[in-house]
């Protein structure tokens, strides 16, 4: 954290100074990936605690890895409706938290309930930890509301359609739209490409920025994620650590065994 000012969300400030900031994914759960990507260029890195093996030791290490570099560390929690996971990941010293899979405003105001000290939440308060760099940053407490920035994700046709009650809950910084949930929700798991998935991307961007709230997504490719940026998106991802070193091994390894075709890898989030 000696990289980030003490009173600043650095996330928030990416997107206020930057437009279309570009992130990655962070599955494998080491921090020498943290560390290696951080230094490879990209904006932002989402430790993603829902679908990968990070436990909150990992995710402790991997933001101290992550805050050594020019990169801005985003957490992905396991649940949107466990307030100890949010509090764990908080005193850890995240200040900008993604939520799984959030489905309405009032799943919504319960997120922000359990991000929040009181009196605008019921966050459990503890002096010491890493988040106030134990105890050194004497303010911590009194600023940690605005330091929060809650990310909620839409991922079903349903959220979507509620996006602008979701949007308009105080203490929702954010959306971020989840493609590939979003294609198995209707009927065409992992084809990120179907007509009605790219409709929905599109309609959601659009009603995000009339909302006048940022809304992020993600894709396997950079075509695709360059299309979602044209369609308004305002934060963008592109594959993962462990996409990545596949594609690459794929790659190396077609070369050595003399194979002239391999099939690019098909992700979905």
């Amino acid at each position: 954290m000696s990289k980030q000012h003490p009173e600043v969300n650095a996330f928030r400030a990416l997107l206020e100074r930057q437009a279309s900031p570009l992130g990655t994914w962070l599955m494998a759960g080491t921090a020498s990936n943290a560390e290696a990507l951080g230094h490879a260029g990209f904006d932002w890195l989402l430790i993603d605690m829902e679908h990968g093996p990070i436990d909150f030791r990992d995710t402790w290490q991997m933001l101290q890895a992550v805050d050594c570099t020019p990169a801005t560390p985003i957490v992905r929690v396991a649940s949107s409706d466990d307030p100890a996971l949010v509090k764990r990941a908080l005193d850890l010293g995240a200040r900008t938290l993604m939520f799984p899979y959030v489905q309405s405003a009032e799943q919504a105001r319960r997120i922000v309930t359990s991000a929040k000290y009181p009196p605008l939440g019921q966050r459990g308060f503890a002096g010491i930890h890493r988040a106030s760099r134990y105890g050194a940053f004497s303010d911590y407490g009194k600023l940690a509301n605005d330091l929060t920035t809650c990310i909620v994700q839409l991922e079903t046709p349903e959220a979507i359609e509620r996006l602008e009650e979701i949007a308009a809950v105080e203490g929702v910084d954010a959306l971020f739209i989840g493609p590939g949930d979003l294609s198995a929700a209707l009927g065409c798991i992992g084809n990120l490409q179907d007509e009605r998935v790219q409709a929905l991307m599109r309609s959601a961007a659009q009603r995000a920025r009339a909302a006048g709230i940022p809304v992020g997504t993600l894709g396997p490719n950079p075509e695709m994620v360059k299309g979602f940026v044209e369609m308004g998106f305002d934060y963008v991802a592109v594959g993962s650590d462990l996409v990545f070193m596949l594609q690459q091994a794929k790659s190396v390894l077609a070369r050595m065994k003399g194979q002239t075709d391999h099939a690019p890898m098909k992700v979905a989030y």
